[in-house]
């Protein structure tokens, strides 16, 4: 009956369509609420799910992040009891008990609340992502940190599957580091010795955030536990360290990669996370247009050629790489990988991870490769001369080869190339394509608000023949933590070696001819991609403005 009348009110509000709510509840898994389907499902988000829940049950909307508890009531309320009916207590006034739940529609919490606690619960909603999140920062690391005998400042989720044996509260605290950062969605993890403390960073959509401050006297426990998790060597601190950890966490496959350097104050440790479960190694997942997702499908299903991602680190050439191998991989070929490292491991691909320690080259192993009989090649990156030449003379012997570069934009592959020392009717005659992206934030989906552009902007606008009359702007609100942005898309720049492109490259041809013959056959530049996702409200002119301005 609760999940019509909640059908019901989000039908009425035009939350979601009839087809909508009939798929959602077909596809309703085991224990599942009927709002968690809808969202998983991309039909709606929490908070619009919550404000119609608000109007059938007059239970008002929290916000969780500012809100000041009172901590004498997590004694009150098992952590097992708030994680199993998505509840947290905030603070207890009188004879009433009140807390934060996600399903505003289980009202037998409210009697368990009142026999666990003797007080009368009075409830407010919230998100079901930030209960999560400060369940585990007052019931997780707060804990944790007590048994070290640290005083807590901020952060968290769930932890890494130990042994009963292992569970030491240091364990516990780098298990919890780590599930919260995933939680979060964060790329990587820093972990910062100052000269008084130590800093737990996140880069979440591109940006970090300091999440916690912990004592620097811990900082040696925290790098030991994490060196031994990941293979190094302990005892070794005057030089830099890499490592590799291959875990479960949250139920999603995590490959993390750690790095540490020796500093004046102690180790520093950055951990870059690798969701191995994500969905957006395809290449409709990447957020190309459908004219640049045509454009590339069309690139990788030619036989053979060079095909190239540019962009700086963290750009996500190395997603748009396995997107397309995902693409090219079934049985009927051999497709070969070197990469330094092998960031997810793929079935049904030969991937060959370089060790410069045995030699093992990029070059070298392409070398070798080359007798394997393969039918696609993909090249973590060319990073020199011999690289380039050796995936040159691949791609015109018959191969299809994918592979990464440093450059700003598309044309400048090109003249990189021609600086490698490969000769312009070679590069004419195998190159097929190149792919320049950056990523930008995406708007947060609750909050973002159309506005009028600024004058500067309306300029702006016109010198890049763009007619926008209203842009979205970012606000911030619980559900994206107050950033104003929630995940990121790419934009891109996508040229196709034409055969009137192939000609000017082997007459040696200017930047400025080789940008004007893309154009003309209907390349857009960086700042035009993003301009289109700014006109569509996915995202903010200063985001593309920090990545594509020229």
């Amino acid at each position: 009956m609760a999940l019509q009348k909640i059908g019901e009110v989000l039908l009425n509000e035009k939350v979601i369509t009839a087809v909508q709510l009939e798929t959602a509840l077909k596809c309703r898994q085991k224990d599942e609420l009927l709002g968690e389907t809808l969202v998983r499902l991309k039909h709606t988000t929490e908070g619009q799910i919550l404000k119609a829940l608000e109007k059938l049950t007059k239970i008002k909307r929290i916000s969780l992040s500012k809100y000041i508890y009172d901590e004498t009531v997590f004694s009150m309320v098992p952590e097992e009891f708030c994680r199993r009916n998505r509840i947290i207590p905030l603070k207890k006034e009188n004879e009433i008990l009140y807390f934060a739940t996600a399903d505003p529609m289980n009202f037998s919490v409210f009697e368990d609340l009142r026999i666990i606690t003797g007080y009368r619960p009075r409830a407010f909603s919230a998100t079901y992502s930030e209960i999560e999140r400060e369940i585990e920062k007052f019931y997780g690391f707060t804990r944790t940190l007590e048994a070290l005998g640290v005083e807590s400042k901020v952060a968290g989720n769930e932890i890494i599957p130990e042994s009963k044996q292992e569970e030491t509260p240091m364990v516990q605290l780098v298990n919890q580091i780590l599930g919260s950062a995933v939680f979060q969605h964060a790329s990587d993890i820093h972990i910062d010795p100052l000269d008084d403390k130590l800093l737990i960073r996140y880069r979440v959509d591109g940006v970090l955030d300091t999440v916690k401050e912990l004592p620097l006297s811990i900082l040696n426990q925290i790098v030991s536990r994490i060196k031994v998790m990941s293979g190094m060597d302990i005892t070794e601190t005057r030089i830099p360290q890499d490592g590799r950890i291959q875990t479960t966490i949250n139920n999603r496959n995590i490959d993390l990669r750690i790095s540490t350097l020796p500093t004046v104050r102690g180790e520093k440790i950055v951990m870059r996370i690798l969701d191995l479960s994500s969905n957006q190694n395809r290449i409709d997942a990447l957020g190309l247009n459908n004219q640049e997702e045509a454009k590339l499908r069309k690139m990788i299903s030619y036989p053979n050629g060079i095909i190239l991602v540019s962009g700086p680190t963290g750009s996500g050439k190395t997603t748009t790489l396995y997107a397309c191998l995902n693409e090219l991989n079934h049985p009927g070929v051999n497709i070969i990988t070197v990469e330094d490292p092998v960031e997810i491991r793929t079935e049904g691909v030969n991937q060959v991870q370089v060790n410069q320690k045995v030699d093992m080259t990029f070059a070298n192993a392409l070398r070798s490769i080359l007798r394997q009989d393969p039918n696609i090649i993909m090249i973590g990156e060319i990073r020199d001369v011999e690289t380039a030449q050796i995936a040159v003379r691949a791609s015109l012997t018959g191969h299809l080869v994918l592979s990464t570069i440093h450059t700003n934009d598309a044309i400048k592959t090109i003249t990189r190339l021609q600086d490698m020392n490969i000769e312009a009717f070679l590069i004419s005659s195998s190159l097929t394509g190149v792919v320049s992206q950056r990523l930008v934030r995406k708007l947060c989906d609750e909050c973002n608000y159309e506005d009028d552009p600024t004058e500067k902007e309306k300029e702006f606008f016109v010198k890049n023949n763009v007619d926008m009359k209203h842009i979205h702007r970012a606000k911030g609100c619980p559900s994206c933590n107050y950033k104003g942005y929630n995940g990121r898309v790419g934009i891109f720049e996508i040229l196709e070696i034409t055969d009137s492109m192939r000609k000017l490259i082997s007459e040696h041809s200017s930047i400025f001819d080789l940008e004007k013959q893309a154009k003309s056959q209907g390349m857009k530049s960086l700042i035009e991609s993003g301009l289109e996702k700014v006109s569509q409200g996915i995202t903010t002119i200063e985001e593309v403005l920090k990545v594509a301005y020229d």
